[in-house]
């Protein structure tokens, strides 16, 4: 070795190595807040108790047991951390955390969505890069504690000293809450409260599903006889029809509400220009941000169905859905629904004559990312074999908008419905500069740009097939599924969406003159706010479902 490069060395082993410094980050970023909006410098200016009493741990095993336990405590670590993002990509798109013994039949759901905006491949692409970060994640945390492990026991004696100088810094701030950074404690505890509650999670899960099956076993309505049920909309046409992502905020957020609420008012205008009447008010979501069938659910079952176990438990009851009282009622009962590109197994159970997927709606048209077809060809295909069948009994419809679904890009252009055609007229429509997958890394005003123009275009065509194919007959219910992602909102929003009811019979809105609704299509900030299960009893109800017990009307 010449001498320079020994003088080098010799240098070199009196100067700190990043070593330490990148292991110690790495172990504070397990202990990280689960929220992307609370993920702030002051983060690294706190001291986690955890870190310290994990030190002090290692320091206190013999000398034997410290690499065990060192893998351990990285193992968890790295579960510990894998578990905080998946918290912070639930809290991107659904606006909450992950819940571990409920959640996962969602994974299946977020890959259908990949499947559906970016293709099979890229989808599968994208969950084999997760599992890959993933485990990594939990090898590179583990590895990061034995090297932490491997400095303190080498240093124990200087190691020692700083935990117990730390351990009474920790204290003090503690008792004085020093805060470096507004809002953040440099005592920091947040995994141990964390922990917490994900331990309280399984006893919480099991008392509030032992609730929701009680509720649903004492249905109000389980022995009203048929003829009379919903005896004030006989020969009535009536369509539920849910506008996907249309929340709150599309109309009032004023990065949305005045091309929006301009889209409504003009549509309120020409609507009572042909006689329409219209009455809204406001529904506080089951789910936000995604899961949509979760609310479909709730409004129709007058249960909170806010998870996929309440769901299926729903799909296998006997609960007197609003479909199911239609059906008995004496209606034709169909579901339209083109975000579905499989059977869906659970329409029958849930009061369904006829289901129409996106393999039964014969569309020729480009996709428009996750939106199979765009909502102008779902209503016509409706139109055209269901409501303009002469001879028929009436019907009710549950159909779903989806070309307002995330990603929200590309978007259709309305056209004349005598040229929907097939939809091969929407060729050309389909191509974007801005690929879906690239949600993520788009400026937060194109986001939000394209959300709004997703949601004017949806609205535009349902007030549109209003003004075309709207008749005496009809009773349009239309609402709001959920509010978009916190990635168009912001976080702390309501989960409150619009509903509106359209229609030329006075006497429909009669019936329903108590309930408060303001005029026209837009709720105003002071219209009435209620939970989405109080619909169903509340609907029943008004429209002569007798019944001696009402519940759930909040």
């Amino acid at each position: 070795m010449t001498p320079d490069r020994q003088a080098l060395r010799l240098a070199g082993k009196g100067l700190p190595s990043a070593r330490p410094v990148v292991t110690l980050l790495m172990d504070t970023l397990a202990l990280a807040p689960n929220e992307f909006s609370r993920l702030t410098p002051g983060t690294f200016l706190s001291v986690p108790l955890e870190l310290l009493l994990g030190i002090a741990f290692l320091l206190l095993l013999p000398p034997k047991a410290r690499p065990v336990a060192a893998t351990l405590f990285g193992l968890a670590l790295g579960v510990l951390a894998l578990m905080k993002l998946l918290d912070i990509g639930f809290f991107a798109v659904l606006a909450r955390p992950f819940n571990p013994a409920l959640d996962w039949p969602l994974l299946g759901n977020a890959m259908s969505f990949l499947a559906g905006a970016i293709g099979p491949v890229a989808g599968i692409g994208c969950l084999a890069a997760a599992v890959v970060f993933g485990t990594v994640l939990i090898i590179v945390m583990t590895h990061a504690v034995q090297r932490l492990m491997r400095l303190v026991v080498r240093h124990d004696v200087a190691a020692s000293r700083a935990v117990v100088a730390l351990a009474l810094s920790w204290l003090i701030c503690a008792l004085l809450g020093i805060q470096i950074v507004p809002g953040t404690s440099v005592a920091s505890v947040s995994s141990v409260a964390y922990l917490q509650d994900r331990a309280s999670l399984p006893s919480t899960d099991l008392q509030s599903q032992e609730e929701f099956t009680a509720t649903a076993d004492a249905d109000p309505f389980a022995n009203t006889p048929d003829d009379q049920l919903l005896t004030a909309l006989r020969g009535k046409d009536v369509l539920i029809t849910f506008v996907e992502s249309y929340g709150r905020s599309a109309i009032e957020d004023p990065e949305f509400a005045p091309q929006v609420g301009a889209v409504l008012d003009a549509g309120n205008r020409r609507l009572r220009a042909d006689g329409f009447d219209s009455r809204s008010a406001f529904l506080t979501s089951s789910t936000a941000g995604g899961g949509s069938w979760l609310a479909h659910g709730t409004l129709l079952s007058g249960l909170w169905i806010d998870s996929q176990q309440r769901y299926d438990e729903l799909a296998a009851s006997q609960r007197l859905t609003l479909t199911r009282a239609f059906h008995r009622a004496g209606w034709r009962t169909v579901g339209v629904m083109p975000g579905n590109d499989t059977p869906w197994q659970q329409s029958e159970f849930l009061g369904y004559d006829r289901v129409y997927d996106a393999q039964d709606m014969g569309y020729r048209g480009p996709r428009f990312s996750w939106a199979s077809m765009p909502d102008q060809y779902t209503l016509l295909k409706f139109e055209s074999t269901e409501h303009a069948t002469r001879t028929r009994e009436p019907v009710m419809g549950e159909i779903t908008l989806v070309s307002s679904h995330a990603p929200w890009e590309p978007i259709p252009r309305l056209i004349n419905w005598k040229d929907v055609g097939d939809g091969s007229v929407f060729d050309g429509m389909a191509p974007t500069d801005d690929p879906p997958q690239a949600i993520l890394t788009r400026k937060p005003g194109r986001v939000q740009a394209d959300y709004r123009a997703a949601i004017e275009y949806s609205l535009s065509s349902l007030i549109s097939y209003v003004e075309t194919y709207g008749d005496d007959k009809l009773v349009l219910i239309f609402l709001g599924d959920h509010q978009p992602s916190p990635i168009v909102t912001g976080y702390g929003v309501s989960r409150d969406v619009p509903i509106t009811i359209v229609t030329r019979d006075r006497a429909v809105l009669n019936r329903i003159s108590t309930w408060g609704w303001q005029d026209g299509l837009k709720p105003g900030p002071q219209a009435p706010v209620w939970r989405m299960d109080a619909f169903r009893d509340r609907f029943l109800t008004a429209f002569e479902a007798q019944t001696t017990a009402i519940s759930n009307c909040h």
